[in-house]
């Protein structure tokens, strides 16, 4: 018994390095990751991703109308790239359940968001005027939910994208477009 604990330990031990590991690599990268504090803070606890807004939001660099405008972008953007699920079969029964897959009223109820999503997204582009690096920065660090550093690569590009960002949040958050 006492040879299966320290068999456990050991393991336990090992995928807490290669977690350590993992979140060195990535921080290098550029992701920014959240540890949970207070009283649980002592033992391991698990490491959360931050999007690029929560981060920038947590260093002070974005308002909160910034980050709300940025939310409401990224949510539209990764509605438009969501396809609903189709199942594989030859046996396909509209208005059931055969397994596990969405109905056929279910996946038309997704197309539909889908294409309202598509339609804000255009009406949020436009709204940037159709500037590409407006879009784009939205797209990476909104949509994409990646750090300036994760989606620029370096860090004088990401002061770039940074700033951008805030040029794009700013216009966005501002209502639409005259």
């Amino acid at each position: 018994m006492l040879e299966r604990r320290e068999k456990a330990r050991a393991e336990a031990r090992a995928v807490a390095g290669g977690v350590a590991e993992t979140v060195a690599l990535s921080r290098a990268r550029g992701a920014a990751f959240a540890k949970e504090a207070g009283p649980r803070a002592a033992r391991e606890t698990p490491y959360r991703r931050q999007t690029g807004l929560e981060w920038l939001a947590r260093k002070g660099r974005l308002t909160p109308m910034q980050v709300a405008a940025g939310e409401r972008y990224g949510d539209v953007f990764r509605r438009c790239g969501a396809a609903p699920s189709l199942g594989s079969t030859l046996e396909v029964q509209p208005g059931t359940t055969a397994g596990s897959g969405p109905t056929i009223g279910m996946v038309l109820k997704m197309a539909e968001g889908r294409r309202r999503a598509e339609t804000m997204l255009v009406r949020y582009r436009r709204q940037l005027l159709g500037h590409a690096d407006l879009i784009a920065a939205c797209d990476l660090c909104c949509g994409k939910e990646l750090t300036p550093r994760e989606a620029a690569g370096g860090e004088r590009d990401a002061a770039r994208l940074e700033a951008v960002l805030k040029v794009a949040l700013d216009i966005l958050a501002a209502g639409p477009a005259a």
